[in-house]
């Protein structure tokens, strides 16, 4: 039955109709809870109150379906903003974007060129770091092309390796010598077992495998889980190998596993909290339910409160 929610929400994730119609609702249905609001304005007073709880965090605008260059360039403007108005405020934050936002579906020159407008104005903003979120398989080798590029010219980018692909072992090795910070995850969206691991014990070995050869290779690492034995793996590595808690940190999800996010701060870690915001939220929140189809109890409250 598990398999079966989650595969109806990643479905459900991709259509255009609802994302549409969800843009007119509102933070409804429980979407509040993992969202923190749909203005930069919110976002920055969400992320201020979690900066007092010693957390640190990134600001990702969301959005789904952009299809033509003048959206994309709004949405490149939107970065610009959020950079400018994190710098502003001195919270302490960074940017995650999707490419596809910037116009990655339409044309990668336009990608590219909204890459750099975006990268130009964190420089100005004291180097601010701004991470290129994963996506789909569809959309995974140019992104690590595109950061290649990139990287050339800038060394306040980086990415996300997924560990459920079969590709994550040697794109780390690929970057090993690049000193480029990774954000290194499980994975979230349903991709064909030709690509990726199917077996959820597979991909948690694999996870491990990269995160440790992402450490030994002396680069920095945001392993970005909710999973105490990834945690606890995490705490015996650095006990192993007597690593800096300088080269690494740990990542959860805004409004998911707080207490935990605060507890691993009082430890002494760096604990990034991942902050979406905007109104295009429809297609991260059916992600985060297809991740965890318990949660749709949350959702069924939501329709029925006011």
């Amino acid at each position: 039955m598990e398999q079966l929610l989650k595969n109806f929400f990643l479905f459900l994730s991709k259509n255009q109709s609802l994302n549409k119609a969800a843009k007119k609702w509102g933070l409804r249905f429980g979407a509040s809870r993992v969202v923190s609001g749909e203005t930069i304005a919110e976002a920055i007073t969400k992320v201020r109150e979690l900066n007092q709880k010693g957390l640190v965090c990134t600001l990702d605008h969301l959005g789904e379906f952009v299809f033509s260059v003048e959206e994309a360039n709004e949405s490149a403007d939107y970065c610009i903003k959020t950079i400018e108005a994190v710098h502003e405020s001195k919270v302490d934050c960074n940017l995650s974007l999707k490419m596809t936002q910037l116009g990655l579906d339409i044309s990668r020159d336009l990608c590219v060129s909204n890459m750099r407008r975006v990268l130009d104005a964190a420089k100005r903003c004291d180097n601010l770091f701004v991470r290129i979120d994963m996506e789909d398989y569809a959309h995974n080798q140019v992104t690590m092309e595109v950061l290649d590029e990139l990287l050339l010219d800038y060394d306040n980018v980086g990415t996300v390796i997924q560990a459920y692909l079969f590709k994550a072992e040697q794109d780390i090795k690929d970057l090993k010598d690049s000193g480029v910070n990774l954000r290194l995850v499980k994975g979230a969206y349903k991709e064909s077992p030709e690509v990726a691991f199917p077996a959820k014990a597979d991909v948690d070995e694999n996870y491990k495998k990269i995160i440790k050869l992402h450490l030994q290779n002396g680069n920095y690492a945001a392993v970005a889980t909710h999973d105490d034995t990834m945690i606890n793996y995490v705490k015996q590595l650095e006990k192993e190998f007597n690593l800096p808690r300088t080269q690494f940190e740990f990542q959860m999800l805004y409004g998911i596993r707080t207490q935990s996010q605060i507890d691993l701060a009082k430890e002494g870690y760096k604990m990034r909290v991942y902050v979406p915001y905007g109104n295009d939220w429809y297609g991260y929140f059916m992600r985060r339910l297809a991740e965890r189809p318990a949660n749709v109890s949350f959702v069924i409250k939501g329709m029925f409160s006011r």
